[in-house]
């Protein structure tokens, strides 16, 4: 990228957050630090109104706005795609307000952008790996939690509890949403249990928003889900499948913890976190004439035993 395009990129970027650290810029451009003061001094020279707080960031003073109306052929490709994704992955309300965040955007792409779009929309689909759950992302919920936590309101939910098979009502505190094994989630900080609990949102059958402000200062999400990664002593698992078996191994590596994978010549990396590794090695066992695996080496020292006590029993 060269210079005029780099600093033309931070402006943009210093428009899209309130503050936004050196690091930050640098590490996102990989350039040093030095390159960056240039950069903003640049964007200063040129009359645009930057502040800065020590040790915090840099930040354009309120009441300056220049829009971003020019794309790239490559971000308007991206644009594309993400409204593919959140077609086929978020719930009804957030499908909703893209959709019409996208109009906005089609209207002021110029007209060459507008063809690029309409010529290529046909040819990008996204399709799930796995079979579509029944109403997992069904529900309307997801804008009412978002507003939840940016505005720190409780609200008021009807839940159907899968265990008790129960309707209850709970007054939660949301500090995040997440996407897993095919579902959306919310933690909440639940009044009635004071403590944390995860509601998985196809099961909340309403939303009522209340005026009751949050008084517990909560961690992130992201800081909750590792610190419970950690507490349940979840075990690290990589394995190399066989390209033509590791297609067939969908929704069953959902239910196995999977978390990524990526291709290695013939072969397909996969990583995994696990709680129970006898079951991890039980399920294992179905390819493993197919598959390698990485680590842990305890992992290869309880599959050896597992076979010993599979050939001493059947022969």
């Amino acid at each position: 990228m060269n210079r005029f395009n780099r600093v033309t990129a931070i402006f943009i970027q210093l428009q899209s957050k309130k503050i936004v650290r050196a690091k930050d810029i640098a590490d996102r451009f990989n350039v040093s630090i030095r390159t960056v003061y240039r950069d903003v001094q640049t964007l200063v020279e040129a009359g645009v109104p930057i502040g800065s707080e020590a040790g915090i960031g840099y930040y354009i003073i309120d009441g300056y706005r220049l829009p971003p109306v020019m794309f790239t052929k490559e971000e308007v490709t991206a644009f594309l795609t993400a409204e593919k994704l959140i077609e086929k992955f978020a719930d009804n309300s957030i499908d909703s307000n893209f959709k019409s965040g996208m109009m906005k955007i089609r209207a002021i792409l110029k007209n060459t952008e507008k063809d690029l779009l309409e010529s290529i929309e046909e040819n990008i689909e996204v399709l799930s790996r796995r079979p579509q759950l029944e109403n997992s992302n069904k529900s309307n919920h997801t804008q009412s939690l978002i507003e939840s936590i940016s505005e720190r309101k409780s609200l008021k939910i009807r839940y159907h509890t899968f265990y008790s098979n129960e309707i209850k009502d709970r007054n939660i505190e949301p500090i995040g949403i997440f996407f897993s094994a095919g579902y959306w989630h919310t933690i909440a900080f639940c009044e009635l249990r004071q403590d944390y609990r995860d509601f998985r949102l196809d099961r909340i059958l309403s939303i009522t928003k209340t005026d009751k402000t949050f008084k517990k200062k909560h961690p992130s999400v992201k800081t909750y889900l590792g610190r419970i990664t950690k507490e349940q002593n979840l075990v690290t698992i990589i394995i190399r499948v066989d390209k033509e078996v590791a297609q067939y191994l969908t929704e069953q590596k959902y239910y196995n913890g999977f978390v990524n994978e990526h291709l290695i010549g013939d072969k397909v990396q996969m990583t995994f976190l696990t709680s129970s590794t006898e079951y991890f090695v039980r399920w294992f066992l179905m390819f493993a004439d197919k598959a390698d695996i990485v680590s842990p080496d305890s992992l290869k020292t309880m599959l050896n035993k597992k076979l010993s006590e599979i050939k001493k029993r059947n022969f």
